[in-house]
């Protein structure tokens, strides 16, 4: 037996934002003091994730929040010739203010707001809920720059993201604002359909682990937003149930080898990254739903 369409319609629904914009707007009021030690610097503070992407279900609490300086920058100069990387580095010097300066303001920022509410974890700066704000993650960043070109400060080409780095001290790069706005134009091109499939993906996602018939971890957010990005425009419409049908046939059938982030900066399923997903995790999250489907 199939879901009923009533189900799926209760999943599409965005989750509550007046408290989480309530958190957002709080939090980035701390981060923008006029008394900060990184106050003079370029810095923004913005919101991703969920929230940001207007994919959050009610069953979410976490508010993920980036604040990049963009005195400094990260690079992947992979691609350019070595006489444009010899250029590269003559043009630009190493900051004197660090990644690492920068994390640890930022960090003494919000324990000094919110005190032992506040840890440190192995990607984002921990804020605990409290006070009506929701649990949130600050992540400290700094602008990533992929270069296709570089003939001097003034002839260049790269792709912008952002960048920081985990407990372990691996570099993680991303696309933040590539996803969003992907993400959003996809959703206009399908008549506002995928956000809401979006949404009833994570819901049942949230089924699964309740019972017990996938592990939390399997099916982050992030990639099932990726995963359906991926779904040709003619899948969706005309009511929730043909939307989740028609999308998860196609996926089953397609060569998702080939599949994109929303970002369109990584393949969706690749090995051994920490910003792309396990193919053999896709399989299982992809097996898990049919069969909730299948069986309801």
């Amino acid at each position: 037996m199939a879901i009923p369409e009533s189900q799926l319609e209760t999943w599409s629904h965005q989750g509550s934002v007046t408290q989480s914009a309530a958190t957002y707007n709080a939090i980035k009021k701390v981060l923008e003091a006029t008394d900060t030690p990184y106050t003079g610097k370029n810095y923004k503070v913005f919101l991703q994730g969920s929230y940001g992407n207007d994919t959050n279900i009610y069953a979410e609490s976490d508010v993920d929040i980036v604040i990049q300086c963009n005195d400094l920058f990260q690079h992947d100069l992979s691609e350019l010739p070595e006489t444009q990387k010899i250029a590269f580095h003559a043009a630009y010097a190493n900051a004197a203010y660090s990644y690492n300066d920068f994390k640890r303001d930022v960090l003494s920022v919000l324990t000094e707001a919110y005190g032992d509410n506040v840890k440190s974890g192995t990607k984002a700066i921990n804020i605990a809920e409290g006070g009506g704000r929701r649990k949130a993650d600050v992540i400290a960043a700094v602008e990533f720059r992929r270069y296709h070109k570089f003939n001097g400060v003034y002839d260049e080409n790269y792709d912008e993201g952002i960048c920081f780095y985990d407990g372990s001290g691996q570099r993680i790069a991303n696309y933040p604002k590539q996803h969003s706005k992907n993400l959003t134009k996809k959703h206009k091109d399908t008549q506002e359909w995928l956000k809401p499939v979006v949404r009833i993906l994570k819901n049942l996602r949230g089924k699964l682990v309740e019972k017990e018939m996938l592990a939390d971890d399997v099916a982050p957010s992030y990639y099932l937003e990726g995963l359906l990005y991926n779904v040709p425009l003619e899948k969706f419409g005309n009511c929730h149930g043909d939307c989740f049908t028609e999308s998860i046939n196609w996926i089953l059938k397609a060569d998702r080898a080939n599949f994109v982030c929303a970002n369109e900066q990584y393949y969706l399923l690749r090995e051994n990254s920490p910003v792309t997903w396990r193919a053999s995790k896709c399989d299982e999250f992809l097996a898990a739903a049919t069969k909730l489907w299948n069986n309801w």
